[in-house]
């Protein structure tokens, strides 16, 4: 356990779970979140979706309380409850006045360990998912990126939906959900994570009792080889505006390298002043949106740049795109575009983390993907770090690559196979 002086406090429970806090006491709110290091990429081929429907499941009703009390309680007091689901993790999470902290313990303590499921619920939410799938497949931006997920990872379970398809969600047994929840919801996957006007010892006291005791370990589906990416995948669709995705594989979550990849994604695309916006944008005047973008995973990761544009200028707009590419492994970053990148970044960590919420998900996400919580200053002196030579090593490790394009439009596969051959 980290002494008490320090700013962000660690405990891990003798069943594995583990709590981490920051104590704002400037603040009269607390925000508390439930970290479940299990994500869509733990799921069984055939229950491709079902982190995603547990989220919608958990809030929906335990063995002491129904939908209707858990919302009535919540939202009675001012508070607000949330949840999502990703490949690697899925999150609940609760904010509330500070002196409502035992409340929202209780709820999420309940949730995550005694959930009903019950048969009507399960039904009710399978039509609710597959309206949110239905949704998606008419939101063409939203839907290009899984479309270029399942090709920068053809075959990998990396490569799925979260939300998972139409034929999973509505085959999907109860039992298959409630059994899902029985062997990976299980303490040692879970991090509490708390900011605000909270007190570590209290939070603690009250997680531990109203967890489970049982040590158990949640089965991981193996890693597996990543297979080769494809060189694009296209889906025809009447649209006015052609989605294209351009990308590569990146690096793993905790790869030294992470934050000098940081730095060179918001350098090429991550705000007005980047590379992307500037060139397609500002200048040229081809997209409205348009930015990069990167995720990190266990073993790889994902490093690619989103284009709307008209279907007439998607050639254009590749070139463009694939030629500030070529010219960051051929030239590395500027020392103007470096120090403004950093600069943007520390600035921007700041203002985002002025809310209890804020600081909640840092630590939450954090403790259960990287088992670290890196105080703001030592977060801050890593990014400061990065130096011309991590720049070029990271872009030199990562940008070498033939990329992936996904893209979203009216057009059909042959209209790109040329560019690929």
């Amino acid at each position: 356990m980290d002494p008490p002086e320090h700013p962000v406090r660690r405990t891990r429970l003798d069943n594995g779970l583990r709590l981490v806090t920051e104590k704002l006491p400037g603040l009269r709110s607390a925000s508390i979140g439930f970290w479940v290091g299990v994500g869509a990429r733990e799921e069984p081929p055939e229950w491709n979706g079902a982190s995603h429907f547990l989220e919608h499941l958990l809030f929906k009703g335990t063995d002491r309380r129904s939908a209707q009390e858990i919302a009535e309680a919540i939202e009675s007091i001012g508070g607000d409850m949330n949840a999502f689901t990703a490949q690697e993790l899925t999150a609940f999470t609760v904010r509330v006045p500070d002196d409502a902290v035992e409340l929202a313990i209780g709820i999420l303590t309940d949730i995550m360990w005694s959930p009903s499921l019950r048969l009507d619920e399960v039904e009710a939410e399978r039509q609710v998912i597959l309206e949110e799938i239905r949704m998606r497949d008419d939101t063409p931006d939203d839907l290009v990126h899984d479309l270029f997920s399942s090709a920068l990872f053809p075959g990998h379970v990396l490569g799925r939906e979260v939300l998972g398809t139409r034929e999973s969600i509505t085959t999907m047994p109860r039992e298959a959900i409630s059994d899902y929840h029985a062997t990976r919801y299980v303490p040692g996957e879970v991090v509490v994570a708390a900011a605000g006007n909270v007190d570590h010892d209290r939070i603690v006291e009250l997680v531990a009792a109203r967890t489970p005791g049982d040590v158990r370990e949640a089965p991981r589906i193996p890693i597996g080889s990543l297979p080769a990416p494809q060189p694009f995948a296209v889906l025809d669709r009447a649209t006015e505006q052609a989605n294209v995705v351009i990308g590569v594989r990146g690096i793993a979550r905790d790869d030294p390298d992470r934050y000098a990849f940081t730095v060179v994604d918001h350098a090429f695309g991550g705000g007005m002043s980047s590379r992307l916006f500037r060139e397609i944008r500002e200048r040229r005047g081809l997209a409205y949106a348009v930015y990069s973008y990167r995720a990190a995973y266990r073993e790889t990761g994902v490093f690619a740049a989103y284009v709307g544009t008209a279907p007439e200028h998607v050639d254009e707009v590749l070139d463009l795109v694939t030629g500030e590419l070529d010219d960051l492994v051929a030239n590395g970053l500027s020392e103007h575009e470096l120090a403004g990148s950093k600069g943007n970044l520390l600035g921007s960590m700041a203002l985002s983390l002025e809310s209890s919420a804020a600081r909640m998900h840092r630590i939450g996400r954090a403790e259960v993907t990287l088992g670290e919580v890196p105080t703001l200053d030592e977060l801050a002196a890593r990014v400061e770090s990065v130096g011309p030579d991590d720049v070029a090593r990271v872009i030199d490790r990562a940008l070498r690559q033939a990329p992936t394009i996904a893209v979203v439009g009216p057009f059909d596969e042959g209209a790109f196979a040329t560019r690929v051959a």
